[in-house]
């Protein structure tokens, strides 16, 4: 059941990765940040098995293992990286149970989501893909 929920989370992914990387790079202050630091953080009170999708620092995804909450990954991304992505999954939680998944680059969030377990246990937190800045 575990390499299905792998296998779905990275074609999502995958998926949502190729749809999101547009030029709608959304910056309120109107000047990009030219940082490639980038600092994956996944934090919650979810008790079920939890995996987690990250494009590391060549832009290449990686899954891994969340052992225990909090999770965080922190790189530099190579300068021919295009962005920051970050995808989480679980099963075996109790409903109502949350996990925020958030995208710091230059040390500011970027992106940011919160889900909630259904009733069968399962989450899936994607929070939108961040595009550096060409």
């Amino acid at each position: 059941m575990k390499s299905i929920l792998r296998t779905a989370a990275l074609v999502l992914t995958l998926a949502f990765t190729a749809v999101s990387c547009s030029s709608d790079n959304d910056n309120d202050s109107g000047s990009q940040s030219a940082s490639r630091d980038v600092k994956y953080e996944i934090t919650g009170n979810f008790t079920g098995e939890l995996d987690v999708t990250y494009m590391e620092k060549s832009g290449a995804p990686l899954i891994e293992d969340v052992p225990s909450l909090p999770w965080t990954k922190e790189f530099t991304a190579n300068a021919d990286s295009d962005g920051a992505l970050v995808h989480t999954s679980g099963l075996g939680g109790v409903p109502g149970q949350t996990v925020t998944a958030k995208i710091y680059v230059g040390g500011k969030v970027v992106s940011e989501l919160t889900a909630t377990a259904n009733s069968d246990g399962i989450i899936v937190v994607h929070p939108k893909t961040y595009v550096f800045p060409r």
